[in-house]
């Protein structure tokens, strides 16, 4: 993964002044009419999404409520469900039909993933098993038509919902948990007892916009794209286990001890991390309420896509408080086994989580749900609204870097709804672009830079990282579907392409004051909706003050790479005294605003900017430059911040020369 520090600090213009470039032919590596032409974004605007990327005036979103109730039964280790879900159209259109998504289908044995896609299982289930699906629409429920194809199921209605219509669906359903074999809902084994992490659990509706009507694509591999709603959900596990979900528990006088409330209620005004439940008492049947027999917890979350759970006898608990900028508070929780706890481990899980938070918060926006919890299990590196699964084997660094990556993902796509399913650079890029600089923040950077190991083994300096990726012709670029990119460049596409493109264009390009409002008011303006790239891309623009086709183009578009070489270094006259003349060439496709340095005979240095204008008519650019003494070195780009596909040519030293006159 990607991560390094600090734009380029102070930019002295040193042109005495500049010369006019001859007109020359352009290298076959760069072509400024290709590289600045016009481009046409995917998403026209229209009145839904606006030119300045924001909503647009008569933008809209359907709302899906749900009502669930859930039993684990740990000896056939099944779920079982029924839920409400309340839907609302707020689209201009009737729908004739309703799309679900079922994806506890992908593990079936044919299943479409089982023959492709980024998730191939060698074990299956039969999947998510209907009981019953009924509507109401205002008067009793009645059994529904629909079909299941895959993971998806379509319900076809004899009156089509109009606009600002609601209607109810009914279903009860139950599914095998897979085990192990599950990747990102799964149980496991530990000491003290199984470990089940459940998500997906329930059927869930597709999302309708305006974009393409029902997103049905089925799920292979990629994540989610889910609509917002409040959700009340019921969990009812054996009374030795606890419950971790998303959202605030509402019944805890049912659920915990006396003494489990207290310190909860401790952890919730504590910046240190405070136990609910110790290693020592995970054993001990007094540390819970209800001995033998089921409880149920109920936990409700509002205005979000999505809850997920999970529930375990070996849990031991902690938490602590986080505070927020805008003065409220919100709670880290960790759920870990006792074998993983100590502070070696997951007895820092919640400080990480806590602090991940708090930056997270005062930089872009403020958390917005009233818990964040981690969860010590099988499943490792999972997110989801207000709840984490990492790996209960994790320590040190590789925790603290889940823990910031995942509860990142409150930011994108929690809040700001990306489609995962077709955009996973959006999502996964520009959370990494954000724990990054939480890398960086921890502990005075103890754990970072954050760097990408995946693509680039050995780590180093993360734009040469990236160097392999943009020069494999078999490497997909950004704008590809998700499900399109082979696992061998999800990651560096998806994760560290995209989010160095993110620094590139706040360090680089925009500059930290104009790329954090920028990007603020995006994340507030699309908070709860669902932005494109387009809209992103427009947004970036507008609010950034700078028009960017050529780095979308070369960047996101393309594998464009660049290649700034000195060329040439010449003395007005001969003489030092008069002045010299730098040539720089831009060899390659892609443009980035460039710094160059001029070193002195006397140890002294001066530096000017090249902006990306630089390259509209030509290829290469001679700047005049003021010297009063011989030049020892030329250097494009000297703190090694581009992703420059040769840096042999990035310095040249001209020979010695006697000064001419005094």
């Amino acid at each position: 993964m990607s991560g390094y520090r600090g734009l380029v600090a102070g930019m002295a213009l040193l042109f005495a002044a500049c010369a006019t470039a001859h007109a020359q032919t352009a290298h076959e590596g760069y072509d400024p009419l290709r590289t600045f032409a016009r481009l046409t974004l995917p998403q026209p605007v229209n009145r839904y999404r606006s030119g300045d990327g924001a909503p647009g005036p008569d933008y809209w979103q359907n709302r899906a409520d749900y009502e669930i109730h859930a039993r684990l039964d740990t000896t056939a280790h099944q779920l079982q469900g029924r839920e409400v879900i309340t839907y609302t159209n707020n689209s201009p259109g009737a729908l004739d039909s309703l799309w679900l998504q079922l994806e506890q289908n992908m593990y079936r044995e044919d299943s479409r993933a089982a023959y492709g896609g980024g998730f191939r299982r060698t074990q299956s289930t039969a999947g998510m098993e209907l009981e019953a699906v009924e509507l109401s629409e205002g008067g009793g429920p009645r059994k529904a038509d629909y079909i299941v194809s895959d993971t998806r199921m379509q319900i076809r209605l004899a009156r089509p919902l109009p606009p600002g219509g609601r209607l109810q669906l009914l279903i009860r359903y139950h599914y095998q948990v897979p085990g192990e074999f599950g990747g990102r809902t799964a149980y496991s084994a530990t000491r003290n007892g199984e470990i089940y992490d459940i998500a997906q659990w329930y059927p869930r509706m597709a999302v309708y916009d305006d974009l393409r009507g029902w997103d049905t694509l089925p799920y292979v591999g990629a994540e989610f794209y889910l609509e917002y709603g409040n959700f009340d959900y019921y969990v009812t596990v054996p009374a030795s286990f606890l419950v971790a979900g998303s959202g605030e528990l509402q019944n805890p006088q049912e659920v915990l001890t006396a003494q489990q409330r207290a310190r909860l209620q401790q952890a919730r005004s504590s910046d240190r991390t405070v136990l609910i439940r110790t290693a020592a008492e995970v054993a001990d049947p007094a540390s819970r309420p209800a001995h033998g027999g089921e409880l149920t917890w109920h936990y409700r979350m509002n205005r979000t896509r999505d809850v997920a759970f999970s529930a375990s006898p070996a849990f031991v608990w902690d938490a602590a408080r986080i505070r927020l900028p805008d003065g409220g508070a919100s709670v880290a929780m960790s759920f870990y086994p006792a074998e993983s706890a100590g502070d070696e481990a997951w007895g820092r899980s919640t400080e990480y989580l806590k602090h991940a938070v708090e930056e997270f918060s005062r930089h872009w926006l403020p958390y917005p749900y009233p818990a964040a919890v981690n969860v010590g299990g099988k499943v490792s590196g999972m997110e989801y609204p207000g709840l984490l699964f990492d790996g209960a084997e994790l320590r040190g660094k590789e925790l603290f870097w889940l823990t910031a990556h995942e509860i990142g993902h409150t930011w994108f796509p929690m809040v700001v709804g990306f489609d995962e399913r077709r955009d996973a650079w959006m999502d996964e890029g520009f959370n990494t672009f954000i724990d990054v600089y939480e890398s960086d923040a921890f502990g005075n950077g103890v754990y970072g830079p954050k760097r990408d190991q995946e693509y680039a083994p050995g780590g180093g300096n993360p734009v040469d990282e990236i160097l392999p990726l943009l020069n494999d012709p078999q490497a997909p670029v950004i704008l590809t579907n998700a499900d399109l990119i082979p696992r061998k460049y999800s990651h560096p596409v998806s994760y560290f392409k995209s989010a160095l493109g993110l620094i590139l264009l706040r360090e680089q390009i925009l500059g930290p004051e104009r790329f954090d409002w920028a990007f603020r008011r995006f994340i507030r303006q699309w908070a709860y909706r669902h932005p494109s790239p387009s809209d992103f891309f427009r947004s970036m623009e507008s609010a950034g003050g700078e028009e960017l086709s050529w780095f979308w183009r070369g960047w996101y578009f393309n594998n464009w790479t660049l290649d700034l070489a000195v060329e040439d270094v010449k003395y007005v006259n001969g003489d030092p005294l008069q002045g010299a003349r730098v040539t720089i060439a831009n060899l390659d496709s892609l443009v980035l605003p460039a710094t160059v340095q001029i070193d002195f005979a006397d140890g002294s240095t001066t530096r000017f900017r090249l902006p990306a204008e630089t390259w509209l008519q030509q290829t290469r650019y001679t700047a005049a430059v003021a010297s009063h003494q011989p030049i020892t070195a030329v250097t494009v780009d000297p703190d090694h911040v581009l992703p420059d596909k040769d840096r042999s040519n990035n310095v040249l030293k001209p020979p010695p020369v006697v000064a001419v006159g005094k």
